[in-house]
């Protein structure tokens, strides 16, 4: 696993693109609360139907989070999921380690998870790798990442283990679709899952 800076965000069905924070590192941790509050407006029997806002002319910021622009988004055409974000944290290569990035991504994901629209729900952490590697590599890599990201977040912020819950999937369930032993940062990544109260 490459160290590399974080330079993209997935949410929940959409795709934005690195220029949608071209002046920050990742997402504010009021994107984060958008991209992970459940929302009423979704049906679970609608398939690619994106809810509009009152009075609004893009997608809903509560399915797909804050972009910058409307293109910046694209729909899915599956079933609505659980609300969840994917954030590119850095670690030290070939290990757990956080790096300062990672720190600071955490930082905010942390803000999130603790703001009162958040603090009753229930999260999963779920690591990711690209192909880069072997896939038990990968998949041991991966959880105790996905791991890392949890201690992390419970001693800074005081997050009881109850709400979390974390498990890596290494190679399996790539974002970004490649062939073995590619390199592709879109799929290092740590995704959250809200997993309802």
């Amino acid at each position: 696993m490459r160290n590399i800076g974080i330079l993209s965000v997935a949410f929940a069905g959409a795709f934005v693109a690195p220029a949608a924070w071209a002046q920050s590192a990742g997402p504010s941790a009021s994107q984060i609360i958008q991209a992970l509050k459940p929302t009423s407006h979704l049906s679970a029997t609608t398939r690619g139907i994106v809810p509009l806002q009152p009075g609004s002319t893009t997608p809903s910021a509560k399915l797909h989070g804050t972009a910058s622009s409307p293109a910046a988004m694209r729909v899915s055409g599956a079933r609505s999921a659980a609300p969840s974000i994917n954030l590119n944290i850095d670690f030290a290569l070939g290990s757990a380690q956080l790096t300062p990035q990672a720190i600071t991504e955490l930082d905010r994901l942390g803000h999130a998870l603790t703001d009162s629209t958040l603090a009753s729900y229930k999260f999963k952490l779920v690591g990711h790798t690209d192909t880069t590697g072997g896939p038990a590599t990968n998949m041991a890599l991966s959880d105790a990442r996905a791991k890392a990201v949890d201690q992390y977040l419970q001693s800074k912020f005081n997050i009881a283990p109850t709400r979390l819950a974390a498990t890596g999937v290494g190679e399996q369930d790539l974002l970004v679709p490649t062939g073995p032993n590619t390199p592709e940062r879109a799929n290092r990544r740590v995704q959250v899952i809200n997993l309802g109260k």
